[in-house]
């Protein structure tokens, strides 16, 4: 039984665009763009029939290229796609388009599917949560060949682990069929965790709705923005995804078989779903901004509505106060002997009067 792999994120450098790692390149030559440091490839090889099965870590490449000979359906991952040469080299031998190879180590291509006289080859973004609950999109390339799977990934941490396992315990139908529907379950493998990632970024919505009502500070505009780049993004690597499964099941190629074309449809309905509720995730975070400016903007009109009652009610005192506290010497109620006790009243009458009217009008 193979060991579950641990997460392996490697050390990040400053990314290179995709515009300045092309520039005066040829097309179809192999070059990485990304962020992972420099490293050498990892060689993972799963061998498998009705019967058997069998796993090493071939590093020689004549070893891996002949796997292709294989009656057996072969998964070949290869882990690190930063070993330009490597690629290069193994391209050649199995003999890939070089313009596929450039697009299998651009981690900035958008997913895509492109058919080839004896292969199939698609470029997906493989998403998963980390120890920290965060949003980790990892570049995946897939070449489908007659008995086998060609796989680059970015590290080792995937989402194949129950693939692996179904081939391993011989669950369900993978061990009897041919590596087109290898090809299907780890493309469903992908979309299968996509709905992971949908759920966390709905309880991230759910939490700040809630901040938004009850706590509206500025940290709280910071996370909805950092959220509609997030949703943004991921639905920029999900998007595409339904296109490219309908393109495979409208595709004549002869490597896809039609019995694996039924399993297909199932994928798709399942990119539709999440489309649509990718769609909806995309319109609240964006209506969260709107909801936090205008509770920000109700209680502001509360503090405003305190304050003009507040200056309402003083305004005719201060008045009073006023008139009575100029400096003259024939002031008609200068002189009456309760003057200060009717000043009083008066005031008292119309703090009371006022405060009434403004109940009232529910003011207050």
């Amino acid at each position: 039984m193979a060991q579950k792999r641990k997460l392996s994120l490697p050390k990040r450098k400053k990314k290179v665009s995709r515009v300045q790692g092309k520039m005066g390149k040829a097309p179809g030559t192999v070059s990485y763009l990304g962020t992972k440091e420099k490293g050498e490839s990892i060689v993972h090889v799963m061998e498998y029939n009705t019967d058997s099965f069998k796993m090493s870590d071939p590093i020689d490449l004549k070893t891996i290229v002949n796997l292709k000979e294989s009656p057996d359906t072969s998964w070949i991952n290869v882990v690190g796609i930063t070993d330009e040469a490597f690629i290069e080299e193994l391209g050649k031998r199995f003999k890939l388009n070089p313009l596929l190879l450039e697009d299998a180590i651009n981690t900035d291509q958008r997913p895509k599917i492109d058919e080839y006289e004896d292969y199939i080859f698609g470029v997906f973004r493989m998403l998963y949560l980390n120890q920290q609950d965060e949003i980790v999109g990892e570049h995946i390339a897939m070449v489908l060949m007659e008995k086998t799977v060609l796989v680059f990934q970015e590290v080792e941490e995937d989402v194949f682990d129950g693939v692996r396992n179904r081939i391993q315990s011989k669950l369900g139908r993978i061990r009897t069929r041919g590596a087109d529907y290898l090809f299907f379950a780890m493309l469903d493998a992908i979309i299968d965790n996509y709905f992971l990632v949908l759920e966390q970024i709905n309880h991230r919505i759910e939490v700040l709705e809630d901040e938004v009502y009850t706590n509206p500070k500025p940290v709280v505009a910071q996370n909805i923005q950092q959220l509609k780049k997030e949703v943004l993004k991921v639905r920029r690597w999900i998007f595409p995804v339904k296109e490219l499964i309908n393109r495979l099941i409208e595709s004549e190629h002869p490597l896809i078989h039609q019995d694996t074309k039924l399993f297909l449809r199932d994928a798709l309905d399942h990119t539709l779903e999440i489309n649509e509720s990718l769609q909806i995730y995309r319109e609240m975070s964006m209506s969260l901004m709107e909801m936090y400016m205008s509770n920000m903007s109700n209680k502001m009109n509360e503090v405003m509505k305190v304050l003009t009652i507040m200056a309402s009610i003083f305004i005719p005192l201060t008045f009073i106060a006023g008139v009575y506290g100029m400096n003259f010497d024939h002031i008609p109620e200068l002189h009456w002997e309760n003057g200060y006790y009717y000043v009083w009243g008066l005031m008292i009458v119309l703090f009371l009067g006022m405060l009434i009217y403004f109940k009232k009008k529910d003011w207050l």
